[in-house]
């Protein structure tokens, strides 16, 4: 977070308000955590990893059986 949020010149409080909010969208519903194994934090607070994770492993076995 440091080196996105110190790369820019803000030149009011709402602006820095305005790039942190934006950032902490990316951060926890667009950004794949390895820690996480590889899904958003918002998709395992919602209970939406197990879903996830098969899917990923269907896709995988199928990708190999084609091949």
């Amino acid at each position: 977070m440091k080196n996105v949020i110190k790369l820019d010149n803000y030149y009011s409080p709402g602006e820095l308000r305005s790039r942190l909010a934006e950032f902490i969208d990316y951060y926890n519903n667009k950004r794949y955590h390895e820690s996480l194994d590889n899904l958003t934090p918002v998709d395992v607070y919602l209970g939406r990893s197990q879903e996830i994770l098969k899917r990923r492993k269907q896709t995988k076995q199928l990708t190999l059986k084609n091949r």
